[in-house]
């Protein structure tokens, strides 16, 4: 493309974001025009300031990196993303291309690289920090069904079956069934155990 590219920057953390900004708009061909500290302000960011590609931590309030991602292919298609972690966890690497993500880089990359990946992905590329790759392709995939990780995700406050059951719409019995099969398929022997393996590996 020519011109000047135009970046969304999605950190909650306010010094890295702004190092993160500040690294970025020392190239030449690169400019900053919004930032958000929250996944569920990405698109619409994204959508106000005509941004070409956006850069999306994992971790934020509101939604997950991975989930503003998948928003943003749905919703702006065009929009080019770059995901960044500071865990380098297989599952997440997965996760974020199926959410339609072109490059996935941990934070500690260089900065060169960085900007280097933001040029490729625009050019249509995909860009996988090599490690990762690696640690994904030895992790194998993702053994939990989207209900049982979402089953997972909502025990992990120590939520009752009971209690479980009246946020997700569903009878006591089949959240017990949920948990049941993701215990077994992580061969654990309770939900704790099962939600700690499933966020080590990026699975939930």
């Amino acid at each position: 493309m020519t011109g000047t590219i135009k970046v969304l920057l999605a950190e909650d953390q306010s010094m890295v974001r702004e190092a993160l900004a500040a690294l970025l708009g020392l190239e030449d061909d690169m400019e900053v025009v919004v930032q958000v500290a929250r996944g569920d302000e990405v698109v619409a960011a994204a959508r106000e300031h005509g941004v070409d590609v956006a850069l999306l931590d994992i971790e934020m309030p509101g939604c997950t990196g991975i989930e503003a991602a998948a928003r943003l292919h749905r919703e702006l298609p065009s929009v080019a993303v770059v995901v960044l972690t500071t865990f380098g966890r297989p599952g997440y690497l997965r996760s974020a291309m199926e959410a339609g993500a072109g490059a996935f880089l941990v934070k500690d990359a260089p900065a060169a690289q960085l900007a280097a990946a933001v040029r490729k992905v625009l050019a249509g590329e995909r860009v996988i920090d090599p490690t990762l790759a690696a640690a994904a392709l030895a992790g194998g995939a993702n053994p939990l069904t989207d209900r049982e990780r979402e089953v997972l995700r909502a025990a992990a406050d120590g939520s009752t079956n009971a209690e479980l059951a009246a946020a997700l719409h569903l009878s006591p019995g089949t959240v017990r069934n949920y948990l049941s099969t993701a215990i077994q398929k992580l061969a654990v022997r309770n939900r704790t155990e099962a939600i700690r393996i499933a966020r080590e590996k990026g699975w939930l």
